[in-house]
């Protein structure tokens, strides 16, 4: 009896984590609250081992992050285009994600994971179109 309860609580404990993670959907789209060719929503604030999971509404899209926008030592994330993508992101910081047909038209957004305020002084150095350093201003300001 002590031995199977001992199981039990061993079993919850190394679930437990993985009990609280949540999955957030982010919608790639032609058109949408925040104009044309957007994720929506543009920015997100999730913990640490949540997944999101990018949805193909309309045709012509995919994710992928951006390279240097994320915290160093992980490994950068691409998906097909018209396909969905789950990531789930274990790494506190800040990650840029792209639509790669649509980044110089501004279709970029902000996942910010775990508790940091401000993204890193140098999150947005590096050469961007204006229209996609626009968005992610934006996003940024929106956490």
């Amino acid at each position: 009896m002590f031995r199977t309860l001992l199981t039990s609580a061993a079993v919850v404990i190394a679930l437990g984590g993985s009990a609280l993670a949540e999955t957030f959907e982010v919608k790639m789209l032609n058109k949408g609250d925040g104009g044309t060719m957007i994720f929506e929503p543009a920015a997100l604030r999730i913990a640490a081992g949540d997944t999101v999971k990018f949805i193909a509404t309309d045709k012509g899209h995919n994710a992928e992050s951006v390279k240097g926008m994320a915290p160093e030592g992980t490994e950068r994330f691409k998906g097909k285009i018209n396909e969905e993508i789950e990531i789930t992101l274990t790494e506190p910081g800040f990650y840029g994600v792209q639509c790669k047909p649509h980044f110089a038209m501004g279709m970029v957004m902000v996942i910010a994971v775990g508790d940091e305020a401000a993204a890193p002084d140098d999150f947005l150095e590096g050469r961007m179109p204006k229209k996609a350093k626009a968005r992610f201003e934006e996003a940024l300001a929106g956490l």
